[in-house]
């Protein structure tokens, strides 16, 4: 056990340094010429190169089936690299062990589209959920996890606005709620990088407006790096740092959103057979 406990130390104080190394850098996640290919289909990626920084909030814009999607699973490992190379906060995810996956989500929270809470389960109990990856066993019941857990998912309820509602079934929640929930799990990781896969798609204005605002502002406090899927143009622009537009599977945009129009950014929903335009810098 003890032996255990030192090779654990050590990979930590090891993955610390590599981190500490991306930091000076500046860069948190690299692309380098990524391919994804499944099967004899057009590759998902194809040759993908970009980079984010820490605090940067960069949103991907694209056609559905444009790669944004999966883009941003191979961020955390959830999907490999077919070719090309992908670095994440010091680790390369296409090289690494289980273990070192496993202590790379604990450090990237994700928030999804469809929320993916337990309805019949209270809001505070989801929230929890967020700290599994950090535990030893599962937790069957709210009163088996931590009380430190259970206060810290409190507190993130509260900075969403929904501390009133912990114990709550979370199926009786509005979308715009339930979603705000799944950003207070995410949040429960205290994650160094925040990924959000359309995370208002589903979502009426208003509510969309009060979620993304939230991702916002959190992510000014705790100088978080956000990569964020969506459709909405003009959302994207008065929301996030830098617009990376994706299609069929290639970068043709990568520009800062200050002074980039609304038509510029528009041009990557152009006609999927048509030509790709080389990317904006």
């Amino acid at each position: 056990m003890e032996a255990d406990s030192r090779t654990e130390d050590t990979e930590g104080r090891d993955t610390a340094a590599e981190a500490a190394v991306a930091a000076d850098e500046g860069t948190v996640v690299e692309f380098d010429a990524v391919t994804k290919a499944f099967g004899a289909d057009a590759p998902a990626l194809d040759e993908v190169s970009l980079t984010a920084r820490a605090g940067e909030v960069v949103v991907l814009l694209g056609l559905s089936g444009s790669g944004k999607s999966t883009l941003l699973r191979h961020v955390d490992g959830l999907q490999a690299p077919t070719s090309g190379r992908v670095r994440v906060l010091g680790t390369d995810v296409g090289a690494a062990s289980s273990r070192e996956l496993r202590r790379l989500r604990r450090r990237v929270g994700f928030v999804f589209q469809q929320f993916h809470l337990v309805g019949p389960l209270t809001v505070l109990e989801n929230v929890c959920h967020g700290a599994l990856g950090g535990l030893r066993a599962p937790r069957l019941g709210l009163p088996l996890y931590p009380r430190t857990v259970r206060r810290a998912a409190l507190e993130q309820l509260g900075r969403v606005g929904l501390a009133d509602r912990a114990f709550q079934r979370a199926d009786t929640l509005s979308g715009g709620q339930q979603q705000r929930v799944a950003v207070a799990r995410a949040l429960l990781q205290r994650p160094e990088i925040l990924l959000a896969d359309e995370p208002v798609a589903s979502l009426d204005p208003e509510s969309a407006h009060q979620v993304m605002e939230l991702i916002r502002a959190v992510a000014a406090e705790e100088r978080l790096t956000v990569l964020c899927s969506l459709h909405q143009v003009d959302l994207a622009l008065s929301w996030g740092d830098r617009v990376v537009g994706l299609r069929s599977g290639r970068v043709v945009m990568d520009a800062p959103t200050a002074g980039l129009g609304r038509d510029e950014a528009m041009a990557v929903y152009s006609r999927v057979g048509a030509p790709a335009p080389a990317p904006v810098a």
